[in-house]
C-alpha cells in the first residue's frame, strides 16, 4: 500500500470520525506530507512497508539540522505515531518502528499574559469605532478575556449558545466536547447590544460574531483585531487571541480561583495542561516579595 494512500485515509478518519478541528487536521496533513516527500526524495520509498526506524530517525535529524524547534519536531513525531497506530488497527502493518523513536525534550515556556492594569486600559480606551465593526471588535476582546475560549470556539459560538437568564454560554470545544462558561452581566450586555445591532441591520447569521455582510468570521480577522488592540496597551511581543486565553486563566488563579475550576473553564482534558499557570502565579509572588519585603 502506498504511504500517501494510507495518509489520506488517516486524515479522513481524524476529520470525520475523531472530529478533530480543521486546524488540527491541517497540521496533521502537513506533517505527514512532509514525511512522505522526504522518503520519496531521500530513499525513493513510497510503500508503507519499505521503511523502518532508521529512515524515520534520518527524517528527525534533518528537521533538527533545518533548525525546526523541538516543540514542532515533537508534534511531527506524535503525528507519525498516530498514523502508525491507525495503520496497525487497520492491519496494514505489523511492526511499529515508532517504538524506537523518542520525543526530543521540550523546554516548557511560561504562558504569556497581559497584566491587569493593561486590561483595564484596554477596555477603558476609546479605540473602537461606534459602528458595526467597532462594536464587534470590542465584543471579540470582551469574549476572549471574559471566557478564555479558544479562537475556533469563539468563531463558532452561536446566538443560541448564549443563555442570558443563567448568565452563561455553551461552548463546543475540542473533539466536540461541550462545556458551560459563566459570564458577567457586563459581558451579557455587550452580547445583547450586538445581537440587537445585527437585527437592526437585518443580519441573520446563526453565529454570534460575523462580518458586516453577514459572513462567518475567519481566524486571521480575529487575530488582527486582538493584535492591533493589544498593541495599544502592552509591549509584550505575542499579542494573539491565545494570549487573552492565558490572561483569563492567569488572572483567575492570581485572584484565588481553584485550579480544577480553571481546568473545567478552559476545557482542558487533564490538570497537567492547567498547572502551567501556577508558574506565572509563583513568579508574581516572587515579584511581590522582591518589591515589598524590607530585606529582599
Amino acid at each position: 500500500m502506498r504511504l500517501d494512500d494510507a495518509i489520506n485515509q488517516f486524515i479522513q478518519f481524524i476529520a470525520l470520525e475523531k472530529k478533530q478541528s480543521p486546524h488540527s487536521v491541517a497540521a496533521y496533513q502537513v506533517d505527514l506530507q512532509q514525511f512522505s516527500e522526504y522518503l520519496k526524495i531521500q530513499y525513493q520509498v513510497e510503500q508503507i512497508g519499505e521503511f523502518n526506524h532508521l529512515q524515520i530517525r534520518s527524517w528527525v535529524a534533518s528537521l533538527m539540522q533545518a533548525g525546526i524547534s523541538t516543540r514542532s519536531i515533537s508534534r511531527k513525531i506524535s503525528t507519525l505515531k498516530s498514523l502508525y497506530k491507525f495503520m496497525r488497527k487497520q492491519e496494514w502493518v505489523t511492526d511499529n518502528p515508532m517504538l524506537k523513536i523518542q520525543l526530543p525534550k521540550v523546554s516548557k515556556k511560561l504562558p504569556v499574559f497581559v497584566d491587569e492594569a493593561a486590561i483595564e486600559k484596554l477596555f477603558g480606551s476609546n479605540q473602537f469605532e461606534d459602528d458595526f465593526n467597532g462594536k464587534r471588535n470590542e465584543l471579540i476582546l470582551h469574549l476572549h478575556y471574559g471566557t478564555g475560549m479558544r479562537l475556533s470556539e469563539l468563531i463558532s459560538l452561536q446566538e443560541k449558545d448564549v443563555d442570558v437568564f443563567k448568565s452563561q454560554v455553551k461552548v463546543l470545544g475540542k473533539r466536540n466536547k461541550e462545556r458551560i462558561i459563566p459570564v458577567s452581566r457586563e459581558l451579557l450586555q455587550y452580547i445583547s447590544q450586538f445581537m440587537e445591532l445585527k437585527r437592526e441591520m437585518k443580519i441573520h447569521n446563526p453565529e454570534l460574531l460575523c462580518t458586516e455582510t453577514g459572513n462567518k468570521l475567519y481566524p486571521k480577522l480575529v487575530y488582527n483585531v486582538v493584535h492591533q488592540s493589544l498593541s495599544h496597551v502592552t509591549t509584550i511581543q505575542k499579542r494573539s487571541p491565545h494570549v487573552l486565553r492565558h490572561t483569563y486563566a492567569t488572572h483567575l488563579l492570581n485572584n484565588g480561583a481553584d485550579l480544577n475550576a480553571i481546568k473545567e473553564l478552559l476545557g482542558h482534558a487533564n490538570l497537567s495542561a492547567t498547572q502551567v499557570y501556577t508558574h506565572n502565579s509563583i513568579e508574581r509572588l516572587k515579584e511581590v516579595y522582591k518589591n515589598k519585603h524590607p530585606r529582599s
